[in-house]
């Protein structure tokens, strides 16, 4: 898929990435959700199906923290306080962490509730803003959106469907 750079091809990319994972999440038994038999984000290492929900969770929300700081005129707090970019190891595991005790099926709707708002801020920009000028360093608010969104959504499908033919389920 090519990166997008306009508002429409930014929102076909989210919508197509992310329904194409909600499908394949949903057949996902709920009593597997939380073994710790998926890939791991970091090398040499296991999470569950729920972890790798919560992660995009987690990632849906610090996009939308950016955004809204910047809509208040502040610098926005990148990737999250108290985080640098080489620290995103730690990251993942905080945002697994932020989780734990959830079920999968509440987990499954904060990322359908997440998604939609993902969409509606992106529905709300113009190419203009999404796409005319650098937002975070040398990156478009387009661009930042589609690394946290389209792009992780596309890499987690294709770590669960490795997990769901490895199981049986299916791939």
């Amino acid at each position: 898929m090519a990166v997008p750079d306009n508002r429409q091809a930014l929102l076909d990319a989210m919508h197509s990435t992310y329904d194409k994972l909600a499908r394949d999440l949903a057949r996902v038994p709920a009593g597997r959700a939380r073994e710790a038999t998926l890939e791991g984000h970091a090398a040499g290492t296991r999470m569950s199906v729920a972890d790798l929900v919560a992660y995009l969770i987690g990632w849906q929300q610090r996009v939308l923290s950016w955004c809204e700081d910047r809509a208040r005129g502040l610098p926005g707090d990148f990737p999250a306080p108290g985080y640098r970019w080489n620290e995103l190891g730690r990251l993942a595991r905080q945002f697994y962490a932020d989780r734990a005790g959830q079920d999968y099926a509440a987990l499954r709707r904060q990322l359908e509730q997440g998604h939609a708002r993902l969409v509606a801020l992106v529905e709300q920009g113009s190419d203009a803003s999404l796409y005319g000028a650098p937002w975070y360093e040398r990156y478009t608010q387009g661009r930042m959106i589609q690394l946290n969104t389209a792009a992780p959504y596309a890499n987690a499908r294709a770590r669960l469907r490795r997990w769901l033919k490895a199981q049986g389920l299916g791939g």
